[in-house]
């Protein structure tokens, strides 16, 4: 009898280590796209960009709600809140390139229009 109390002690000991070690720590994600946008998007500089900063600063705050998510356990949400962050960080960079090529236009017009008042 004595041997058959240890084997269930031993058992119930055993499931009660399973069961906290199941929701003990939070769900791993893959954030490594998403940061890498990010940091591509401050790279380029969309931060100084109006239409740009947005879209860099959501995919910023999407990136710790996914953190948040995770850690709650929300692997699900957590990796759709990432990809929302990598497509935000890379419109951003889109936008980014957008208003720079748009300068680089506007400044060429203006020296179309020098050269043609000087030819004038």
């Amino acid at each position: 009898m004595k041997h058959i109390k240890k084997a269930m002690l031993a058992v119930l000991v055993l499931f009660a280590a399973a069961f906290a070690g199941c929701g003990g720590s939070p769900e791993a994600i893959n954030q490594e796209a998403s940061t890498s946008a990010i940091r591509a998007a401050q790279e380029v500089g969309a931060s100084e960009v109006p239409s740009a900063s947005l879209y860099l600063q959501l995919a910023e705050e999407e990136l710790e709600k996914a953190k948040v998510l995770a850690a709650n356990g929300n692997k699900e949400q957590a990796e759709s809140m990432l990809l929302r962050a990598q497509a935000d960080a890379e419109l951003a960079i889109i936008l980014s390139h957008g208003d720079a090529d748009k300068t680089e236009a506007t400044a060429a017009l203006e020296r179309v229009k020098t050269l043609r008042q000087d030819n004038n």
